[in-house]
């Protein structure tokens, strides 16, 4: 079970006109949104990445708009995100091994990171409404070799539900709000 003080959110690669080719990219966006909401809302650290942000372009405004209260967003050209020093130092500075990751494209780059991440001890969580890639089946292939490779799948209601564990409080109330 995830545990809000073990839990950060990892955003990959949400930019440019890619983040525009994904399939059923409206509700990704959603899903992201109501994921990084979310997170804010319990308080969560956030990493954002841009895979080669100078060709991509930046991230998608309306997910970087969510985001501007966290640290900048690291800039990478491997695959996965471990493969950048500057991720690496982030993930490490905010102490968590429980890592939610969304973001694009599944088949890729969440892929790629999600299975170093379980490499290197981290208890990855998939939220599988919240990734996405150009085509259903890359996104849908890539969702099963990262459980294959010993991610659990969740979805953006099922993990923030989980990380409030009761239905009491104003962190509910403003979760309510965020998934309805």
């Amino acid at each position: 079970m995830l545990n809000i003080q073990d839990t950060a959110l990892l955003v990959i690669d949400v930019q440019g006109k890619l983040a525009q080719l994904m399939h059923d990219k409206d509700t990704l966006f959603a899903n992201l949104e109501r994921m990084i909401r979310g997170a804010q809302v319990l308080e969560l650290p956030v990493i954002w990445t841009e895979q080669v942000p100078d060709k991509l372009g930046a991230t998608t405004p309306a997910i970087a708009q969510l985001l501007a209260d966290s640290a900048r967003p690291v800039s990478k050209s491997s695959f996965s995100c471990c493969g950048e020093a500057a991720f690496t130092e982030q993930l490490q500075a905010a102490g968590r091994k429980q890592i939610l990751v969304t973001g694009i494209e599944t088949h890729i780059c969440v892929y790629q990171t999600s299975v170093d991440l379980l490499a290197q001890g981290y208890q990855v969580q998939l939220v599988t409404d919240a990734v996405s890639s150009r085509s259903a089946a890359n996104r849908q292939l890539g969702i099963e070799r990262i459980k294959d490779a010993g991610a659990t799948l969740t979805s953006t209601e099922m993990a923030l539900f989980e990380l409030l564990r009761v239905a009491q409080g104003p962190q509910f109330k403003a979760i309510t709000k965020i998934v309805k």
